[in-house]
Formats: C-alpha cells, sequence, structure tokens
C-alpha cells in the first residue's frame, strides 16, 4: 500500500490546531516538528544532552505539521477538505500566528515508513524524571529517571511537545501512590504511563481515536504495565463511570472548558484535574472556567505559548 505525506508549514502556536484539520480530514497520524521542541529538551551545558541540535537545523524554522493518507479513491476529498480548512483559517481572526500555511506533498511507499519515524524521532527527556525514547534507540538513564519507550508508527503524538512537557512535570509533582487515574485523550499513552511509573494504580487511559487507544495499550503492555492501564475507545462521560483521585486532559482550551463541570463528577472530593494543551491567550478563560465549576487552581505554568493546570476539586 502506497502513503502521501501531506505536511502544512505552520508555528508552534498553530501546530495542534492545524494537527486536527489534518485528522478530522482523515489522516492516520500526524506528526510534529518543531525546532523549539528540541530546544526545549536540552540541558545545560555540562549535563546530559538527549537530543541532537542537528535536528533542529533539519527542522528549520517552519512547524511542519505531517499527515499521513492513504493513496486510494477517497484521497482526493481528503485534499479538497483540507485546502477548504486552509483557506476558512487564512480568513479568520483566531488571536494567533498560524504561519505560511503553505502545504508540501510527497508519496511514502509502506516499506518507507518506518524509516521515516526513525529518522524524526530521537530520545528526549519530559518533565524532571521521565525520558522517552523509541526501541531502536538506547539511553542512559540518571538516578530517579524512569523510561519509556515509545513506538508511534502511524498514531500522532511523540510527547515532544511543550504542553506534554508541563503536564508530565503535573504528573510527577501530584500523582501519588495508589492514585486512581483518568487520562482523557491519552493518544500514544505517555501521560497515562508516566502516572504508572509515579505508583497510579489503576489508570483508565479514553480516546476518541480507535488507532490512538489501540496503540497506548500496546504502549502501556510494552512499558510493563498491561495489567495497571486499561485503555477505552470514546467520549469521557459515555465509556467512563469510575471517579478518580486525579483526571489528566492535555488536549485543548475548548474542550477543557466544556469538560471543567462535567468532569467533575469523575473526580472524587478533594482530587485533583491537570490539563494542558492551554493557549496562553485562552489562560483567563479556561481559569474561569474552572473557577465556576468549583475548582482552586494550584498552579498555572507558562512555558512559550502554552499553559498547563492543577486544579483541586472543592
Amino acid at each position: 500500500m502506497d502513503w502521501m505525506e501531506y505536511t502544512i508549514l505552520t508555528t508552534t502556536e498553530g501546530s495542534e490546531l492545524i494537527s486536527q484539520v489534518l485528522e478530522d480530514a482523515g489522516s492516520t497520524g500526524t506528526m510534529i516538528e518543531d525546532k523549539n521542541d528540541v530546544a526545549a529538551n536540552q540541558r545545560p551545558e555540562g549535563q546530559w544532552d538527549i537530543i541532537d541540535e542537528a535536528i533542529a537545523e533539519r527542522i528549520g524554522d517552519d512547524v511542519k505539521v505531517t499527515g499521513y493518507f492513504e493513496v486510494d479513491g477517497r484521497l482526493p476529498d481528503r485534499i479538497a477538505y483540507i485546502e477548504s480548512e486552509l483557506r476558512r483559517l487564512k480568513g479568520m481572526d483566531l488571536g494567533m500566528d498560524l504561519g505560511k500555511l503553505e502545504t508540501l506533498r510527497h508519496d511514502v511507499a509502506e516499506q518507507d515508513w518506518t524509516e521515516s519515524w526513525k529518522a524524526a524521532f530521537k530520545p528526549f527527556r519530559l518533565g524532571n524524571h521521565m525520558v522517552v525514547r523509541p526501541s531502536w534507540e538506547t539511553v542512559d538513564l540518571r538516578p530517579g529517571d524512569h523510561e519509556i519507550e515509545i513506538d508511534p508508527g502511524m498514531a500522532f503524538g511523540t510527547g515532544s511537545h511543550e504542553t506534554t512537557g508541563m503536564c508530565v512535570e503535573l504528573v510527577e509533582k501530584y500523582v501519588k501512590p495508589g492514585d486512581r487515574v483518568i487520562d482523557i485523550g491519552t493518544g500514544t499513552g505517555i501521560l497515562a504511563i508516566a502516572a504508572a511509573h509515579m505508583g497510579a494504580r489503576p489508570v483508565l487511559a479514553t480516546d476518541l481515536d480507535a488507532i490512538a487507544v489501540r496503540v497506548a495499550a500496546e504502549n502501556a503492555r510494552i512499558n510493563g504495565f498491561g495489567d495497571v492501564i486499561e485503555t477505552r475507545c470514546g467520549d469521557l462521560l459515555e465509556v467512563v463511570q469510575e471517579t478518580a483521585d486525579v483526571v489528566i486532559a492535555n488536549i485543548i482550551s475548548d474542550v477543557i472548558i466544556m469538560l471543567a463541570k462535567p468532569v467533575r463528577q469523575r473526580i472524587v472530593d478533594g482530587g485533583l484535574f491537570i490539563c494542558s494543551g492551554i493557549s496562553a491567550e485562552r489562560r483567563d478563560d479556561v481559569l474561569r472556567a474552572l473557577a465556576e465549576a468549583r475548582f482552586e487552581v494550584l498552579e498555572a505554568p507558562v512555558k512559550g505559548e502554552w499553559c498547563a493546570m492543577a486544579a483541586r476539586k472543592r
């Protein structure tokens, strides 16, 4: 089977939105290449670097968001949808710079797919003690480090984005051994695995994307948490009846605002809602939504154009 790589040039701020456009068009997965992720994962001079700066040079200044589509009879309609959405976005005042929104296309044979991922995905550090690596790489861990092995294949979300990094930092800080955790929009399962490394038992990982759920389940098994992390496909309120000590959501601002009140039903009194994927411009909107839902925001770190929050249910 042949595939087409469809790449859109954007910005760090616009990458999540553009990724969603590609997913809505039917992309089997998306990959974000952002040199800012490389800079964020470099250690101070004299400490261990786990990402080669040459990767940043190869990526260049534009953030590249790439979707992957089967070359079949549906492809023309998928491309037409993407081009229509890009025209619509160019005409909207979203309060953020989406960059060039230029497109690039490249045909990829099935056997070339794995090598494409290997060239782009190198080990990187998330939070203070989580090190993410693909199976074909090795790393030297420092005392207290936890290793997360992720082979993203054709699922999205290798986890190097600032939003994931901030979310992991909050997970490391607030998740305690024995906590029950729900991870909404789990993607490849990185946050669920991080919570399991912190001692959470059990962990429930949900996603609307069936491919993401399958990949997250496999990654949980690979990392030794197959009996700790359960995966389910569907919307939070439809497929989850349990309550948790901590609910994690690394999504987008609008979804977090929408979830603020209903998610209370899935959090025990005094439990935590850890959320990320919040653009800096929407920070106050999310804070207001959490306050109206009777959450006490404990902290709201900001990195670059993004914000994360840890809030306690009153």
